[in-house]
């Protein structure tokens, strides 16, 4: 998403590095395992290349790609509502955006003064004015400051009458709203999934593709087999992992709200 909103950038950017760190190292620790498991097996004593031992490390095998299932299917779930809690949020955070402007430009020209380091707010959380060359730790500053300016200049102004001063009151309450939702999704932004759960869900992955090794034939096919089976898994879990963080990667919330919101202040 362009600019990720101007909220959380920075947390958005580390967290799209390290779900690929982590995509990698999930597929180098899954392609290992099962070329080390066919290394080793020749070298073990025979007792322990038995059938018995076979159907053992198959069942226990079995056993771990249940629990797998489950764990995965409680992460998509997890990354799924994760995903839609903060798109429904984007939607209610540039709907706020369209009221508040609707307030200001109820209240009279005065009110142009509010409406400039607005739009300019607007812009950059669309993504259609960032600076070149600038971090997102400053961008981000930048975007607050703006949000403290509109609310210093809404608080300058002096209402003629009761009716200006109910809309003065309800631009203040829509701007209340607007911070409290960026705080909201610069919070949201760093994904629910615990990496306790993601760390053991390798290890078990591990464990049943180092079972695929235990005596299988030494060949392309076999091998190209479970770099593949590795590649698929690794990336599977890097987009359910870059669902939790939706502000970088492939799978990100649409700017379209926000976007809108802009063409509407800028009429």
């Amino acid at each position: 998403m362009p600019g990720s909103l101007a909220i959380g950038a920075s947390r958005a950017e580390m967290g799209g590095m390290r779900e690929a760190l982590i995509a990698v190292v999930i597929f180098l620790c899954l392609a290992a395992a099962p070329l080390v498991s066919m290394a080793v097996w020749p070298r073990m004593p025979a007792r322990h290349r038995d059938d018995d031992t076979n159907n053992v490390v198959r069942l226990t095998a079995n056993l771990f790609g249940v629990m797998t299932s489950l764990v995965l299917g409680l992460m998509i779930n997890s990354a799924k509502n994760t995903f839609e809690s903060i798109d429904h949020n984007v939607h209610a955070y540039a709907t706020e955006l369209i009221l508040l402007d609707r307030v200001l430009r109820g209240y009279g020209p005065e009110t142009d003064v509010v409406r400039q380091p607005l739009v300019v707010y607007v812009q950059r959380v669309a993504g259609d004015a960032s600076p070149t060359g600038e971090t997102p730790v400053d961008a981000n500053r930048l975007s607050e400051h703006l949000l403290t300016e509109i609310g210093t200049r809404l608080g300058a102004l002096v209402p003629a009458d009761a009716a200006r001063s109910s809309l003065l009151q309800d631009a203040g309450q829509r701007l209340q709203k607007v911070v409290e939702l960026r705080w909201i999704l610069i919070e949201q932004s760093e994904g629910a999934i615990p990496w306790p759960l993601i760390a053991m869900l390798v290890a078990w992955l591990v464990l049943i593709f180092a079972s695929f090794g235990f005596r299988a034939p030494r060949n392309a096919i076999t091998i190209s087999t479970c770099v593949i089976s590795a590649v698929l898994i690794a990336g599977a879990l890097y987009l359910i992992l870059d669902m939790d963080v939706p502000f970088s990667g492939p799978i990100q919330i649409s700017p379209a709200p926000l976007q809108r919101a802009l063409a509407e202040l800028q009429r």
